[in-house]
């Protein structure tokens, strides 16, 4: 089981945006040093939820800082996005990181109206736009002389440059909140992401996926392989002890979760719209990635170690493990970071090589 980083950092008011960013960077640089798999980048609007915004500019700023660790989209919003212009901006980042990218595609937010107003986007779109989207970006990065005439896009390029450092383009990675788009990979015999839910519905629905692919004719090999490159997400706290770190993690996760609620909520009484509603069949409950049980392993690296070893247990490629949670200083998001990689990972690397 691989470990990684979600890059998801917090700027409560516009005056600390610079300073986040700065800190994110050099979180960024610790991962890579400290010989972390992957970090990942997140695309969130208006609400200060993620500093940086933009993972497409901040994966180009990582892939000069830093020399080893691979850099992924968890996700970029793709109706939010031309493809165009989206597959030239990926293949530059896969040549400045030498083929270090991971390109994460998703619908777009299912919670935040605001993300598609401020880009004047139907979110009722956003699955068709994402479909199209991919579909037109393999080809660009594939194909010369390109046409496409489709439902949201009406293009022709003779050749998109630069061309793809890694042939015959970029790893490509799904978005998927809901059991019925994590089949649609499955029956497609592809990777995908899944968000914060229960480790019993993990275990659910990674047991599914593995059905369903063999049900749909991939082999043992193809199926190990698929499985070795989805990532499931848990928010991480680490301390010395249980108690400091419950004690330190456990309101920052709290404040983290009020803070990302709180322009829905706004948006929601001035302008009378939102985006809720019932989590779908299969899925764990629309709140379980906010309830501190099931998103947050919070404790010292014996507990820590303890919990993901569940999950190891449940067979995914990897973790994605966001360490700074709400208003974390630098100093608490490093030292989690340190106790991890030098207390936790090394266990499970261990184990693999037995």
């Amino acid at each position: 089981m691989k470990f990684s980083n979600f890059l998801f950092p917090q700027a409560e008011t516009p005056e600390r945006d610079e300073q986040v960013i700065d800190e994110t960077l050099a979180e960024a640089r610790l991962c890579d040093k400290l010989g972390m798999e992957t970090l990942w980048l997140a695309e969130h609007h208006f609400d200060g939820n993620c500093a940086y915004v933009d993972p497409v500019s901040f994966a180009a700023a990582l892939a000069v800082a830093t020399k080893q660790i691979k850099i992924g989209l968890a996700v970029a919003q793709m109706s939010l996005h031309h493809p165009i212009r989206m597959a030239e901006q990926m293949a530059m980042v896969d040549n400045l990181s030498k083929g270090r990218l991971i390109v994460g595609l998703g619908r777009g937010t299912a919670h935040n109206i605001y993300d598609y107003r401020g880009f004047g986007i139907d979110p009722a779109e956003a699955q068709e736009r994402l479909i199209e989207a991919e579909e037109i970006m393999i080809k660009a990065w594939t194909t010369t002389n390109y046409e496409h005439h489709g439902k949201y896009w009406d293009l022709w390029l003779p050749i998109l440059r630069p061309s793809v450092y890694t042939k015959p383009h970029p790893a490509l990675i799904r978005a998927c909140s809901g059991e019925e788009s994590m089949l649609e990979m499955a029956r497609e015999g592809r990777p995908f992401l899944m968000n914060v839910q229960t480790d019993e519905v993990t275990k659910h629905r990674m047991d599914l996926y593995r059905k369903t692919m063999r049900a749909s004719g991939f082999g043992e090999a193809h199926v190990a392989k698929a499985v070795d490159e989805t990532w499931v997400w848990r928010n991480i706290f680490i301390a010395d002890t249980d108690a400091e770190a419950e004690r330190i993690g456990i309101p920052l996760f709290e404040e983290q979760r009020e803070h990302r609620g709180r322009m829905r909520k706004r948006i929601l009484e001035e302008r009378g719209e939102s985006m809720a509603k019932p989590g779908e069949t299969g899925a764990a409950p629309a709140y379980a990635r906010n309830v501190t049980e099931h998103s947050l392993i919070c404790g010292s690296p014996a507990t820590v170690a303890e919990r993901l070893t569940k999950i190891d247990a449940i067979g995914v490629g990897g973790v994605i493990l966001q360490f700074r949670l709400g208003s974390s200083s630098y100093d608490i998001v490093e030292n989690s970071v340190r106790l991890f990689m030098d207390k936790v990972a090394p266990e499970f690397r261990t184990r693999a090589a037995a």
